[in-house]
C-alpha cells in the first residue's frame, strides 16, 4: 500500500500549527534563526526551500518540528499561491501599492542604475513597525533585491550557437 504525499495544505497547515504551539511570531523566530521574518513565513507557507546549515537554528526555535516536516521543508517547494487570496484586504493593499508607485519605482531604478530589474530570487524581504512622526503604528517593508541588467543579445554571446558553429 503506497502513502499519499500529502497536500500543500495540508503541510502548510501543520507547519503553522507548530508556530501557533511555540508561542513565537515571526520576528521571535527571526531572531533565533538569523532569518528575516518574512523568509520565516515563506518557510513555513512553504515558498521557499530550508537549507541544511538552517535547520539546528529552526529545530532549536521551534521544538515541535518533526523529521517529515524538516524533510518536507528541505524539498524544492512549489512556489504558488492560490489566485483568491488577492481578496484579502492587506494582499489587496499590496498589490494597489506596487500597481500606483511601480511606474515610478520602475523609472528610479533605471535613472539609478541602468535598462535592467530587481530580482526576486536574490532577495530579502522584512516587514518592520515603527513609530510615525504622529506617534501612530506604520508598516515599514523593505524589498532588497539584486540588480539586474537587461543584456544585449549578442549571437557571440550564445553558448549553444557557438557550439553549432563548431559542428
Amino acid at each position: 500500500m503506497e502513502l499519499e504525499t500529502p497536500t500543500k495544505a495540508y503541510v502548510v497547515s501543520s507547519l503553522m500549527a507548530v508556530k501557533r504551539n511555540s508561542g513565537k511570531t515571526f520576528g521571535q523566530i527571526a531572531a533565533e534563526t538569523g532569518l528575516t521574518n518574512v523568509y520565516v513565513a515563506q518557510l513555513l507557507r512553504r515558498q521557499a526551500q530550508l537549507k541544511p546549515d538552517t535547520v539546528p537554528k529552526l529545530r532549536d526555535a521551534l521544538p515541535g518540528l518533526t523529521e517529515l516536516h524538516v524533510h518536507q521543508m528541505m524539498e524544492p517547494p512549489l512556489r504558488s499561491y492560490d489566485p483568491s487570496i488577492v481578496q484579502d484586504p492587506t494582499i489587496y493593499r499590496l498589490n494597489e501599492a506596487v500597481m500606483h508607485f511601480g511606474e515610478s519605482i520602475k523609472e528610479i531604478i533605471n535613472e539609478e542604475f541602468g535598462d535592467g530589474i530587481m530580482s526576486a530570487i536574490d532577495f530579502f524581504c522584512s516587514v518592520d513597525k515603527v513609530k510615525g512622526v504622529d506617534g501612530k503604528d506604520r508598516v515599514v517593508l523593505t524589498f532588497d533585491g539584486k540588480y539586474l541588467p537587461h543584456t544585449e543579445h549578442k549571437v557571440e554571446h550564445m553558448v549553444s550557437r557557438l557550439n553549432l558553429q563548431k559542428d
